[in-house]
């Protein structure tokens, strides 16, 4: 018993799912979507086996109506079910039984369908199509502002209790991990959209942070350093993204600016000083025990070591981080 939207992206051809519901891990049954070939949300008295089901008669060729038309004919209890799928053209198809607890409805749009079933007012479909056509950004952003318009129309007629947002790439790269833009859930909280929009953000920092490792990798400090900054500046209180910022920032030669950002995670653990130590010998960063004795002390605030004019930044060897960053 739920709301959700499935959709394509007409700019990037991402294809991606969301869904509020009360009710535990709404995301393990209802969302499932597979890059290249298409989404699936699966409600109402559901049947998880429309998911994978779906995403694999899509993967053979069939569009998301000769899909959907498969499973309802294979089904008994069609009557009861709520299922919505797009395939990887943007072609959508969507089936509201006829015994689904009123309110039940949905709205088709061009390559976006939405649905709903459960809900306090029949006005909720018709708001998550208009929020999901009126908002700028990208589709993550489209699908929870759809999501949030279902909210404010009453949405479920219990209340809320879990939320998910997966979002697939337009082409599968045989890498599951990359193929997937978003990919987060929110199992059990007081207000699953809050806290699902919150994680959306921390996952945005942690992806620029990944894009700083590879500009490090490749030679491209200041870029790196730009991309770290920004992460961290997005999630201040976060000590890990502190942590690393503050590596980076010491082994391009400014320890005086990394100080207070190793100290706001030794502040928070001192775990984390322990595990600068050990960094040398799994050579993410030089074996230099100057430069680790002054990035571990407690307490000093002038440190920096001189750097010679010219030359590579101090603790930053001609080769730079490895390959794999420095988070990883």
């Amino acid at each position: 018993m739920t709301y959700s939207i499935v959709a394509r992206d007409q700019q990037t051809g991402e294809l991606g799912v969301a869904v509020q519901s009360h009710f535990f891990g709404v995301g393990a049954i209802v969302s499932w979507a597979e890059a290249g070939v298409g989404a699936v949300a699966t409600q109402s008295i559901v049947e998880p086996a429309y998911g994978p089901r779906g995403l694999e008669l899509m993967g053979s060729g069939k569009s998301a109506p000769e899909s959907l038309h498969r499973l309802l004919a294979d089904d008994p209890q069609e009557s009861v079910r709520q299922v919505a799928m797009v395939d990887r053209w943007g072609r959508v198809a969507v089936h509201t039984g006829g015994k689904c607890i009123e309110a039940a409805g949905h709205r088709v749009g061009d390559q976006v369908t939405v649905q709903a079933n459960m809900m306090a007012l029949p006005t909720v479909w018709d708001a998550m199509l208009n929020a999901y056509r009126a908002t700028d950004g990208d589709l993550c952003d489209r699908l929870l502002a759809a999501l949030d318009a279902a909210e404010g129309e009453g949405g479920d007629i219990r209340g809320r209790q879990s939320a998910a947002l997966l979002v697939v790439k337009a082409k599968a790269t045989g890498k599951p991990l990359e193929d997937r833009t978003a990919d987060l859930r929110v199992d059990d909280h007081p207000q699953p959209l809050a806290e699902l929009r919150r994680l959306l953000e921390m996952k945005r920092a942690y992806d620029r942070v990944d894009v700083a490792d590879e500009l490090a990798a490749r030679g491209e400090y200041e870029a790196a350093l730009a991309e770290y900054s920004a992460a961290h500046e997005s999630q201040p209180d976060n000590s890990e993204l502190a942590f690393w910022h503050g590596v980076a920032l010491a082994l391009g030669g400014r320890e005086d600016d990394a100080r207070p950002l190793l100290e706001q995670a030794y502040a928070e653990h001192d775990g984390w000083r322990e595990l600068l130590r050990r960094l040398p010998a799994s050579g993410l960063i030089p074996a230099d025990e100057d430069l680790v004795a002054r990035l571990t002390r407690s307490g000093q605030t002038d440190f920096a070591a001189p750097r010679a004019e010219g030359g590579p930044p101090a603790g930053l060897g001609e080769g730079g981080p490895p390959a794999g960053g420095f988070a990883h």
